[in-house]
């Protein structure tokens, strides 16, 4: 009866008889709520560590993959200078064998006019010492 007049004032007494403001109940309940709260705040924080090393995880490949893309960019663009320079050796040589050509068709032609005035020459010694 005493324990009821108590209840009713709101003063409750708890397993080790001690005098509680709160019911027993609601005690236990706000101790397990509690003690939720501290895992799931460690889990978290525990959460937080693994995010953060992730990131910083994929910061670091992110880091190389800029890298390793530079450097591609760069050999694209030294394989790409390589042709141009093959291109206008191939365009220089083009033209040299068409220099050489032109030369070899003007010295061929002065070859014909030198055998045809050596011809010419060795008729008029030939009709100058026969006559």
């Amino acid at each position: 009866m005493a324990e009821d007049a108590l209840s009713k004032s709101g003063l409750h007494f708890d397993d080790l008889n001690k005098l509680r403001v709160l019911e027993p109940e609601s005690a236990q309940q706000t101790g397990e709520l509690k003690e939720e709260c501290h895992e799931f705040v460690s889990k978290i924080t525990e959460f937080q560590k693994i995010v953060g090393s992730f990131i910083d995880m994929t910061n670091e490949l992110a880091g190389e993959v800029e890298k390793e893309k530079m450097k591609a960019i760069g050999y694209r663009n030294l394989l790409k200078s390589v042709a141009k320079q093959r291109d206008s050796q191939q365009q220089q040589l083009r033209a040299l064998i068409a220099e050489k050509k032109t030369e070899m068709e003007r010295l061929r032609l002065q070859h014909e006019s030198l055998k045809k005035q050596e011809m010419e020459q060795a008729e008029f010694i030939e009709q100058f010492s026969t006559a």
